[in-house]
Formats: structure tokens, sequence, C-alpha cells
């Protein structure tokens, strides 16, 4: 079993409404999340980062037509705590967010994706306060690309807070990834972007 911080969480800095009202006037060269009580802030992504979603997309997109994957589509997320959180990506069915205002609430999601940042904060923003997050919120599937280590991270099947299961792959192998998202990645491509 994968650990969790779902049960250490933090005091809350600042209530939701609060950072709602911080994230609408922050500029747009930082993107802000509220991730277990914590202001978090994501840095501006570089050009790896940007192919790495796109190929994600491209591969999604061509397995399973209907399905999109949408970038920073702000995502109400956490257990007992409110969160909010703009994951690299989020894989729903076309259309699951018409109608909605700045924050979506997790129903309906398939996956969300992360692409880990060259930044000091993506240890603990990437591979655990979102992970847990998104478990809380009992989304399928999260896919962390963590280009620190060259690797593809599935967590699946999403319990009490937690992901029971967690897959590694290197960058160039076949990645499987589980129901209900039912694609396989083929992940030679990403070894164009290490390093």
């Amino acid at each position: 079993m994968t650990p969790s911080t779902a049960d250490h969480a933090p005091q809350a800095q600042m209530s939701v409404e609060e950072f709602e009202q911080l994230a609408r006037t922050s500029p747009e060269t930082v993107t802000l999340e509220l991730i277990n009580g914590k202001l978090e802030v994501k840095p501006v992504p570089d050009g790896d980062h940007d192919e790495i979603i796109m190929w994600v997309a491209m591969q999604c997109m061509q397995q399973q037509p209907e399905l999109r994957l949408y970038r920073e589509r702000g995502l109400r997320i956490g257990g007992y705590r409110s969160g909010r959180a703009r994951p690299d990506g989020t894989l729903a069915r076309a259309g699951r967010f018409a109608g909605d205002g700045e924050w979506s609430s997790p129903d309906h999601i398939l996956m969300t994706v992360a692409v880990t940042s060259h930044d000091h904060d993506t240890d603990t923003r990437d591979r655990t306060e979102k992970r847990d997050g998104y478990a809380a919120a009992s989304i399928p599937v999260y896919l962390l690309i963590d280009r620190d280590h060259d690797s593809l991270v599935v967590y699946s099947e999403p319990e009490k807070g937690r992901y029971r299961h967690r897959t590694t792959y290197g960058y160039g192998d076949t990645v499987p990834l589980p129901g209900p998202v039912d694609i396989t990645l083929e992940s030679e491509e990403l070894k164009n972007y290490s390093g």
C-alpha cells in the first residue's frame, strides 16, 4: 500500500473562498493551487513538459476518440478539507466540463496526469499531496510522469483516500492504464524529453 499524508492534514492557511479570490487575481505567470489546506505555486511549464502532455493527449484521443485530456482544468479535490488543484491533464469524456465554472467537481473524471517540474516542491506536490488529494476525490487513475526518474507511475483503485495499486514503468515501456481509462501508452517518445 502506498503511504499517504491524508491522516496528517496541516492547519489550513486560508479558506477556500479566500483562495479562490487570490487565484482569480493572480498573474498569468503563476498557477495557484490549494492542496491539503496549503497554498501551492506551480511554475510555468517548460517546452518538454508541454510536449509530454501533448504526447499523452494524442495517445488518448487516438485510442479513445470520445475522450479529451483537458489542460490545467480547475478541480475541487481533497477529503474532509476542501482543496483546489489544476492537474497538468484531466481525462474525461468530451463535453464533461460544459457549463462548469472555474472549479469542477471530480465526478466522471477518469484520470489526472502530472508531469514533474524541475523545482524544489515537485516531490511533495506531485508525488504526495496531489496523489492523496486525487485518491480522496475517488479519481480512478493518477498518472505521474516523473522526469527526475525517467518513469511513469500509475496509481489506481482509490479507497479510503489512498490508491491501493502503484505500478512504475521506465521510459520506453508499454504502459497499460487500467479501467476505466483502458488505454495503452507506448512511451518510447518520452526518451526525447529526458534529461
